[in-house]
């Protein structure tokens, strides 16, 4: 069709090209008036999320929650070292104990007499023994170090620092 032909048709149907755009137009304004109700709605939730709770902006949630992270980040780090500390110290304190009673002397009733071993994780630390008798009774300790002693120790002494040895 040439630009004549077109002129033409758009004269003869004037009144369903005018009724056609008119229908366009009115569409086109209810999409509009659609569009700019969602953007109202949009506008206020935006408003509502930047003011937040308590007229905190987000920013400012934002940055707190920022600044929270990093204090609980430094308290862990503090944690972290003061968990390393009580390791060491734990590696020196007295950690393994064992005690073996026992009857000295045939002529004695009961297991009076005893043997205790007091060992840290390194397997030193002291044997302390108490031999109990009618007339008297007498104490020793022996140090310990890599789980030997450079004095003589009794059976039940040795019982003792095996027993204490084997635990943890």
């Amino acid at each position: 069709m040439e630009n004549t032909e077109i002129m033409k048709f758009i004269i003869n149907n004037l009144s369903y090209v005018v009724a056609t755009l008119g229908i366009l137009m009115i569409v086109m304004y209810l999409l509009m008036i659609n569009l700019f109700y969602n953007l109202n709605y949009m506008k206020k939730r935006y408003k509502k999320m930047m003011i937040g709770v308590d007229g905190a902006n987000l920013e400012r949630l934002i940055i707190g929650c920022v600044d929270d992270a990093k204090a609980v980040s430094e308290e862990n780090q503090e944690i972290k070292r003061n968990i390393e500390d009580i390791k060491a110290l734990l590696q020196q304190a007295i950690t393994k104990v064992a005690v073996v009673r026992f009857r000295a002397f045939e002529d004695m009733g009961s297991d009076l007499s005893y043997a205790v071993a007091m060992l840290d994780s390194d397997n030193n630390g002291v044997i302390m023994s108490s031999i109990f008798g009618r007339e008297d009774s007498r104490s020793y300790v022996k140090p310990i170090t890599a789980g030997k002693s450079s004095y003589p120790m009794t059976d039940e002494e040795e019982d003792a620092l095996k027993q204490a040895m084997r635990q943890h």
